[in-house]
């Protein structure tokens, strides 16, 4: 399953970097990307767990960049 995602007041290049490194360690995440001049974040997992992934994707953009907001695009 695919899931694509607008994050929404990301400012920061190595931010970007630093969240797709931290949301492809999801357990079931089988791809994921974060895209600085979009702002999107594109993640692709099992059906299964999706729900669980986007969940903790959205803590690990909340942890690391308190002032995005996730929004489904």
């Amino acid at each position: 399953m695919k899931k694509t995602f607008k994050l929404v007041g990301l400012d920061c290049a190595n931010c970007a970097a630093k969240i797709e490194s931290s949301v492809q360690k999801i357990q079931g995440v089988t791809s994921a990307s974060v895209n600085f001049m979009t702002t999107k974040m594109v993640l692709e997992g099992d059906d299964d767990k999706m729900d669980a992934i986007v969940a903790e994707a959205t803590a690990i953009v909340k942890k690391l960049e308190p002032d995005v907001e996730v929004k489904k695009a």
